[in-house]
């Protein structure tokens, strides 16, 4: 079993804020749940149910830039008119990000196995489409594994029951009642492979008796 470290570099992204409706607000850091579709997609996994127990961690390591601008959003208002067509799209402000770089560690298991793979043989991957973080339009413009990190530290998300940024560690695409959301904290500290047991880790499940949209 091995784990397995990489930076990420995406020139353009954003992190919807879950209650954002007029202006939407963007995250200034992708959630768990984000990194870990990233990395099912890196790998060529279609099923997101196959890595369930995946435990990682994440670091921003170059703050990005915040702008807002505006874009037409689809929305349903009328159930007899197109997506996108007429009232059913409207103009809304949005907050992107440029310029995000972060550090993803992966702990040791099958997920960690298959990226260890990727990494030793590109060849041995299958996978279609582009690689984004999130949204299909957030392409990933750089993955580089078991980096030497420039700078040192970085800004760590970190689990504390107190902490002011929750943010989701599974999405229930099925509605909401079985998205697993988990508070953090963002602080500093050095970029290197965090310690067994260690706050920074966070593992990858549903709500515990929560049934999934499998």
């Amino acid at each position: 079993m091995s784990e397995i470290s990489m930076k990420i570099v995406v020139p353009v992204c954003s992190f919807r804020r879950p209650y954002a409706r007029e202006f939407l607000e963007t995250e200034r850091v992708p959630s768990p749940a984000t990194v870990y579709g990233f990395l099912l997609s890196l790998v060529g996994e279609e099923d997101r149910h196959v890595h369930i127990g995946t435990r990682l961690a994440l670091s921003v390591t170059a703050v990005p830039r915040v702008s807002r601008v505006l874009r037409t959003a689809w929305r349903v208002k009328k159930s007899n008119v197109g997506p996108g067509i007429g009232s059913n799209r409207r103009p809304d402000y949005q907050e992107i990000l440029t310029g995000l770089e972060c550090g993803v560690w992966v702990w040791k298991g099958d997920l960690a196995e298959r990226l260890c793979r990727v990494r030793d043989d590109p060849s041995s991957m299958t996978r279609y489409g582009g690689l984004s973080l999130g949204e299909s339009r957030d392409l990933v413009d750089e993955v580089s594994f078991d980096p030497q990190w420039t700078p040192s530290s970085g800004r760590w998300l970190f689990r504390e029951p107190q902490g002011h940024y929750p943010l989701p560690v599974w999405v229930d695409h099925v509605g909401s009642k079985g998205t697993h959301w988990q508070q953090f904290s963002v602080m500093d500290a050095p970029l290197t492979d965090p310690p067994a047991g260690d706050q920074r880790w966070i593992t990858i499940e549903p709500v515990r008796g929560t049934p999934t949209d499998k």
